[in-house]
């Protein structure tokens, strides 16, 4: 303090005044100024914050009287994993006969394949279980997301850091190179990758087999990449090189995703993923039952089948949801309003993920036309990709409806099919019309 006086001095500064005191007149009855929060009134108090229901550690609470419920609802949450692909084929509902000719395309056919079908239909989770079965079998597996901005130089240079030189012909086991860990990548020139220098570098592998996962295939924009993944397939078929390729994506049928690229279609496997048949959808429900120590009553689960429509998203959103329900009222048993309450919510989020014009579009239809009304179309959308048939002239119910939701910008007419066929614009409205009706 006295250096800072001495400078201020020297360079003319005058100290501020001190500021004015108020003197603070307290009654002697007033009591404390600052009160407790427990010690203010009722009134005063805000609404409590809501508080997460269950703990993100696997250890359990300490002893408190809901703490079977915790548990319940940890469980709950592992039990059905609608925005999380499956990953334990011991939580793999249904699809063993499409498992089984992906596996036979593979192991038997030496083929390269393309899995295709409509979103939630669970074509990530059946490259996740199969990848585990390969990686059972001593495949080396690699798996990657694509996405807009995919190009093939820096992917196949991750892919290859994975493939040791233990596998590659030109090197021993025992060699400097092996036993330190090289990759293939490690071969790779420093020039942009194509596909004839990888099939060079992987036709070189001995001793192992090669899995290569491309998924979400379809969000891809460039064209060369699609056409480097063909050369590559066709080059990978005509040397017999021990490597296949697995492409996933959202497509109605294999010339969807393969339009760009005719001519390799010869050397791969088209897997269709359609919708759950309705014993699949049970015995999904079936498996979070046991891992979640709750229980559907009949109608309840028929109410999911129902909801479902043959889809594994749907069917494990609307079980978490009515489980969850349950839950809220202390009941292990899941009844039929429990997935009304569930298809409720999940109403809310499908609306939610729909864009501007989509909602407006829905608006407009449900102005004029109720959901039951609209509900059969809703439901053949669902099951077939989003497309609607326009139906016979005499059956004139149906061709007002249809005209109203071209109207409303719902549907649209699809030339692919001579005309006579629609399409939804919009996949979620489908889904919400058909969940809104569920609930009439």
């Amino acid at each position: 303090m006295i250096w800072t006086r001495i400078v201020n001095f020297l360079l003319g500064r005058r100290p501020a005044p001190p500021p004015e005191r108020v003197a603070l007149v307290v009654p002697a009855h007033a009591g404390p100024l600052i009160r407790r929060a427990s010690e203010l009134p009722e009134d005063a108090h805000a609404a409590p914050l809501p508080r997460f229901r269950s703990s993100a550690a696997d250890a359990s609470r300490p002893a408190r009287s809901d703490r079977q419920l915790d548990q319940r609802r940890q469980k709950l949450q592992r039990a059905f994993t609608p925005s999380q692909p499956v990953r334990d084929e011991r939580r793999f509902a249904g699809r063993k006969e499409t498992l089984v000719s992906l596996i036979r395309a593979v192991e038997e056919q030496n083929l390269h394949a393309v899995i295709f079908g409509d979103r939630g239909m669970g074509k990530t989770s059946m490259l996740h279980v199969f990848s585990r079965l390969a990686r059972e079998a001593r495949y080396i597996v690699r798996y990657t997301s694509c996405s807009e901005t995919s190009e093939f130089d820096p992917i196949f240079r991750a892919i290859t850091a994975d493939i040791p030189l233990l596998y590659h012909a030109d090197f021993d086991p025992t060699s400097e190179e092996a036993e330190r860990g090289g990759t293939l990548a490690d071969l790779l020139p420093e020039q942009t990758l194509t596909p004839v220098r990888i099939s060079e570098s992987l036709a070189r592998l001995s001793g192992t087999r090669v899995l290569i996962m491309l998924d979400e295939f379809d969000r891809v924009q460039s064209i060369d990449f699609k056409r480097s993944i063909a050369e590559l397939i066709k080059n990978l078929s005509d040397q017999s090189i021990p490597v296949q390729i697995v492409i996933a994506g959202v497509a109605g049928n294999l010339n969807e995703l393969l339009e760009h690229i005719p001519s390799i279609r010869r050397n791969v496997a088209g897997i269709p993923v359609t919708g759950m048949a309705d014993d699949e959808v049970r015995e999904l429900i079936h498996m979070g039952e046991g891992a979640s120590d709750l229980t559907f009553t009949d109608e309840a689960r028929d109410d999911v089948v129902n909801a479902a429509q043959g889809s594994p998203y749907v069917a494990g959103l609307v079980a978490q949801y009515a489980a969850s329900d349950a839950l809220d009222r202390d009941s292990t048993e899941v009844e039929t309003r429990d997935v009304h309450s569930g298809i409720k919510r999940a109403l809310g989020e499908v609306k939610v993920r729909m864009g501007p014009a989509s909602q407006l579009h829905l608006r407009v239809l449900l102005a004029d036309v109720p959901p039951e009304a609209v509900a059969p179309l809703a439901q053949e959308g669902l099951r077939n990709f989003g497309m609607v048939h326009g139906g016979s002239p005499s059956d004139t119910k149906r061709a007002m409806v249809i005209a109203r939701a071209v109207e409303a910008g719902v549907l649209a007419a699809d030339q692919s099919h001579g005309g006579r066929d629609f399409r939804f614009t919009d996949d979620s409205v489908a889904l919400y019309l058909w969940l809104a009706a569920c609930l009439v």
